[in-house]
């Protein structure tokens, strides 16, 4: 068994505990889903029945069951704290997602769907591919809806998520961009959400990260794509924006690239891009009209 934490798992520990010592036996607690078939389990379940080994089991499944007692009693106070501080929240509700579902570590009893649409005032962060319910408590508890607006702009919030490359340059070389070390909680639960985009295919983050992959490998699509996430959440929140698939959202980075390359066809032709009003910064149209008060002063002479 992968996850001895598990249904069948749990149930076999509890009958060793209580002294239940035949493999045929303990093989009967197998669950119809199990892989392994019943003769399978019984033949791992031959022991040589030492008392101590089954003491220190006994100690462990008390201590399994206390710390389950514990995660409970927090799951308890989290959804306290939640309900009585959405009471005022709008009575809107987020779209059903029947595609995300929750796994034994979810709190019970709480539809974290809509209360994250709630927390966020009407943004629903659950739209984007790879986010789960553990990644929007890790946004919860570390930085929370005003944590947002703290930061100036989004490379500001990448920085400090330490997703942003720390370039080195001396002399106008780049000697490193390696990304700073070092890990917070919702840098993990970023990273964690960029690895389930990873094996989601029909997502534009899906695809994104594959060319990344293929390009430097897994761990630099991991980070690329982490970073990618935390630009769509600081957006979100702070322009109180909802996720938008590629079709009809382009990212900043893509929209320069297509600017600029649109921007270089029209001045081979010998045309002057400020008719068409595409360029994306002022300090382009400058370099332009100096360029062109450069060719006039040339062929005067």
């Amino acid at each position: 068994m992968r996850d001895v934490t598990g249904l069948n798992g749990l149930k076999i520990i509890e009958d060793i505990c209580i002294g239940i010592l035949n493999p045929e036996e303990l093989a009967k607690n197998r669950h119809y889903n199990c892989r392994k078939s019943q003769n399978e389990i019984a033949k791992a379940l031959v022991s040589n029945e030492r008392d101590d080994y089954i003491f220190g089991l006994n100690q462990e499944f008390v201590r399994h069951k206390f710390y389950l007692q514990q995660i409970d009693k927090c799951d308890q106070k989290i959804t306290e704290f939640l309900n009585q501080l959405l009471k005022s929240s709008s009575p809107k509700k987020p779209e059903e997602k029947s595609y995300k579902r929750n796994n034994k570590n979810s709190i019970n009893g709480m539809d974290l769907n809509k209360v994250s649409f709630q927390y966020f005032q009407g943004v629903d962060l659950y739209q984007i591919p790879g986010v789960s319910h553990s990644t929007i408590l890790s946004i919860m508890s570390e930085i929370g809806p005003e944590g947002f607006e703290k930061f100036p702009s989004v490379k500001h919030f990448a920085a400090w998520l330490r997703l942003a490359p720390n370039n080195k340059i001396s002399g106008g070389k780049t000697l490193s961009n390696r990304i700073p070390r070092g890990s917070s909680r919702l840098k993990i639960a970023l990273r964690n959400a960029a690895n389930v985009v990873g094996n989601l295919n029909e997502s534009d983050l899906g695809r994104f990260f594959t060319k990344i992959a293929f390009k430097k490998g897994r761990q630099a699509a991991i980070t690329a794509t982490a970073r990618k996430i935390a630009v769509i959440l600081w957006n979100m929140v702070t322009k109180k924006e909802q996720y938008l698939t590629k079709t009809t959202y382009i990212f900043l980075d893509e929209k320069r690239k297509q600017i600029a390359l649109i921007r270089k066809k029209i001045a081979k032709f010998g045309l002057d891009p400020n008719e068409f009003g595409i360029f994306s910064q002022e300090k382009y149209r400058e370099k332009w009209n100096l360029k062109q008060t450069n060719i006039q002063t040339v062929s005067l002479r």
